[in-house]
C-alpha cells in the first residue's frame, strides 16, 4: 500500500466516527488548518520512518499522527480554561481521541508526547520521536511560510 492510500484510508476511518473532520476549521499555522497540518505530519513522518532501521508500526504511526493535534478548539482564541495550548493541548488531544476512538499504547504516546521538549515527557516508541520530530518540521514550514 502506498503512504497516500494508507493515510486517505486512515483519514476515512477517522473521519466516519468521532469529530475529525472538524479540524477542517480550526486553524493551526498561519493559513493551515489543524487537518491539513496533521495530513502533513503523517506524510512527512511516513517519510522518516522509510529511512530508520528497524520495524514501525505504520498503521499505529498514521493514527497517531493524524490524531496529535486532536484537541477540537480554536487556541487562537483566548479562554482561560485553557491559559497555555503548548502545554496542554497534547494531553486534551489525547482525551478526547480516547474518547472517540480506540487507540492503541503507540498512538497514546504519539498523541500524548508530540510536544516534548516544550512538556518534560518524551516519547517512549520510535513511532512517537518520528511523529515528534515531524511536527516541528511541518509546524516551522508552515509558520515560515506564513511570513
Amino acid at each position: 500500500m502506498s503512504n497516500d492510500q494508507l493515510i486517505r484510508e486512515t483519514l476515512a476511518e477517522l473521519e466516519a466516527v468521532g469529530n475529525y473532520a472538524r479540524l477542517r476549521q480550526f486553524t493551526q499555522h498561519g493559513r493551515h488548518s489543524v487537518y491539513a497540518h496533521s495530513v502533513s505530519v503523517a506524510a512527512l513522518a511516513l517519510r522518516i520512518a522509510e529511512r530508520m532501521p528497524g520495524a514501525v508500526d505504520y498503521r499505529s504511526l498514521v493514527r497517531g499522527a493524524l490524531l496529535h493535534d486532536y484537541f477540537l478548539y480554536d487556541w487562537h482564541v483566548k479562554d482561560k480554561s485553557r491559559p497555555n495550548h503548548a502545554l496542554h493541548h497534547a494531553r486534551l488531544a489525547l482525551e478526547n481521541a480516547r474518547r472517540d476512538y480506540d487507540i492503541n499504547d503507540i498512538e497514546a504516546d504519539i498523541i500524548g508526547c508530540h510536544m516534548f521538549p516544550v512538556v518534560p515527557t518524551p516519547p517512549r516508541t520510535k513511532e512517537g520521536w518520528i511523529v515528534c520530530m515531524a511536527d516541528k518540521i511541518s509546524a516551522a514550514g508552515e509558520t515560515v511560510k506564513r511570513r
